[in-house]
This record gives C-alpha cells, structure tokens and sequence, in this order.
C-alpha cells in the first residue's frame, strides 16, 4: 500500500523543474541581424531645457493689496477654496424656506 508523502513531492519537482530548465537551448542567431551594425546610442542631458532662476521683483503691498480687492477679497479665495474642496458644489439642492412662527 502507497501513501501520499508530501515530503516526496517537495524534492522531486524542483529536481525536474531544474532538469527542464537546463535542457533548452538558446535559438540560432539570424543571420541578417548579426551582419547589421548596432547604431550607436545618442547622448541627451537631463539639463537640455534648463531655464536658470530669475529673480523677479516683488509686487509692492498696496498693488497686491488692490488686486485682491478687485477679485472680491478673501471671500474670493475662501469660495474657490470650498469649490475645489466639493466637487458637488454646484450641485446641491436648495433648501426649503423655513416656516415662519407667528409671534403671539
């Protein structure tokens, strides 16, 4: 009677997978590709497009200042901020008119 040792199969199938692996051979060369010269490779710098830093002269407080007022105050930019954050913004329902109470 045979039983089933797993201890069997551990040390056979590496062995034949080794086995497979050593019998392939590489193919033949072509010929047309070994008679072609390889082109030599070309050289290209990271630093190609390199645009230096340039100082800019800052915007004095009182321009920066009116050309926040033009675009609305910081009202302005705290509502694109809550945009960008949402993008459902434009998309919310109204709400209902709340019922007015009578004053007895």
């Amino acid at each position: 009677m045979s039983t089933f040792l797993p201890a069997r199969w551990l040390v056979v199938l590496p062995a034949l997978a080794a086995f497979a692996s050593g019998a392939q051979t590489d193919p033949a060369p072509s010929s047309a590709v070994a008679t072609e010269p390889a082109s030599a490779p070309r050289f290209r710098s990271a630093m190609e497009g390199y645009k230096p830093f340039t100082e800019e002269k800052p915007a004095s407080w009182k321009e920066a200042n009116e050309t926040v007022r033009r675009r609305g105050g910081w009202q302005a930019y705290a509502n694109e901020d809550a945009a960008a954050s949402d993008p459902h913004a434009g998309h919310a329902m109204p709400m209902p008119p709340t019922p007015k109470k009578d004053k007895p």
